[in-house]
């Protein structure tokens, strides 16, 4: 029987479990029930994770493909910017080769350059100095001690461009410390002369030679002070007194004899003394303390060895004490005269026995080394004034020095 309504089965019969076991099976989800926000979900402290080191690599991917995009974008901005591409090329501009670079000819380069040529080593039994050309046919300058040694008056000169040459000596003025050397050989480039009573303290110079047996050296430095008085030699040899040119450039023993020049080239004065700290030649070694004999006396030297074969001595014509006046009783500096030859240029010009000359064409004398020395240093003929005192009383002359008569 029915009351008109709907079959069980088409109610809530679905949800009946005692339903008829043979009707066809559904799944029904049932609505959710809203009671409030879900509950959080806890992680499982037990599951599995990601590794820290699969997120290193991921990071390291994405920097080099962002690094490789970076360059390529920047590549083809410069490429289209013209800063980069194919014709442009970076880096330095090609530098000629060594030999093609020129050095100006008043450069400290380009005066060595001219000056070398003109440089020579000497060789005399089993030592070594320098000298200079100073003619294309062949003479050379150097100094007295350099050629002593030489014996039979053979020796032999090499050349900057390694050549060789016999030479033999023409002659030598032990007391100025000037030989002259005659080079069996031709067209030789001399070097030009400059003038030793222009030249100031503060001038630049290099110095050319063999030092230790270095050669083709050249060192530099300037004009530390003018007419240096020095007086030298071995003992029991000849006394040398130079009026010299003091120089800081570097010279060593084998530099003698060798060309000391200004900024132009030209020859100033001969390389000839150092000063060392060293006990012995085998010590003794540059300390800034250098002594070159100037070429206005050197060249007048070498001149009369060349036309005569023996060089004339400029005197005053008196003797001196070398030690200073102030030792002699005579109260004050300066060079006394032991005695003044009758007949020589210090008599003619009032000067007598126990005259004290404390000045010399303005320079200031300390002893009778500095007489000398500077007397040396003028040609026979030249008139100087001279400051003296005698007794306690202050005198002023003129000289016109002379040629000794050796």
């Amino acid at each position: 029987m029915t009351d008109g309504r709907s079959p069980w089965w088409n109610g809530d019969a679905r949800q009946d479990p005692w339903r008829d076991p043979y009707a066809p099976s559904a799944v029904v989800i049932p609505p959710p029930i809203n009671n409030g926000p879900p509950p959080e979900v806890i992680p499982n402290p037990d599951g599995p994770r990601r590794g820290f080191g699969l997120i290193l690599l991921i990071c390291l991917i994405v920097a080099l493909l962002a690094g490789g995009l970076g360059g390529t974008l920047g590549y083809v901005f410069a490429t289209r910017s013209g800063v980069g591409g194919g014709a442009t090329t970076l880096g330095a501009a090609p530098q000629p080769a060594p030999g093609a670079v020129q050095r100006a000819p008043e450069s400290l380069a380009g005066v060595a350059k001219q000056v070398t040529p003109s440089v020579v080593t000497v060789r005399v039994t089993g030592a070594i100095g320098s000298g200079f050309v100073v003619s294309a046919d062949g003479y050379v300058i150097t100094n007295d001690h350099v050629v002593e040694g030489a014996g039979n008056g053979v020796m032999s000169v090499a050349f900057s461009d390694g050549s060789t040459a016999s030479a033999k000596l023409v002659g030598r003025d032990p007391e100025s410390d000037i030989a002259v050397i005659k080079v069996a050989k031709s067209g030789l480039p001399a070097i030009k002369f400059g003038n030793s009573d222009e030249i100031a303290v503060g001038d630049p110079v290099l110095a050319f030679g063999s030092p230790l047996a270095l050669v083709n050296t050249v060192t530099s430095g300037i004009v530390s002070a003018l007419d240096r008085t020095i007086q030298a030699g071995e003992p029991g040899g000849t006394t040398r007194y130079y009026a010299a040119i003091q120089t800081d450039a570097a010279v060593n023993q084998g530099n003698s004899g060798g060309p000391l020049v200004d900024a132009s080239g030209r020859v100033i004065g001969v390389n000839s003394v150092i000063r060392s700290v060293g006990a012995t030649d085998t010590e003794a070694g540059n300390i800034g303390l250098a002594f070159a004999i100037p070429i206005n006396q050197a060249r007048r030297v070498a001149e009369d060895i060349i036309d005569t074969g023996k060089a004339r001595r400029t005197v005053i014509g008196a003797e001196v004490n070398t030690g200073t006046a102030s030792g002699t009783g005579s109260g004050g500096s300066g060079a006394r005269l032991r005695s003044v030859n009758a007949a020589g240029p210090a008599a003619a010009a009032g000067l007598k026995a126990g005259d004290v000359v404390t000045k010399l064409d303005g320079h200031v004398l300390e002893d009778g080394t500095d007489l000398i020395a500077l007397v040396r240093k003028y040609a026979p003929g030249a008139t100087v004034a001279v400051e003296y005192r005698r007794g306690s009383k202050a005198e002023t002359t003129s000289v016109t020095l002379a040629a000794d008569a050796k």
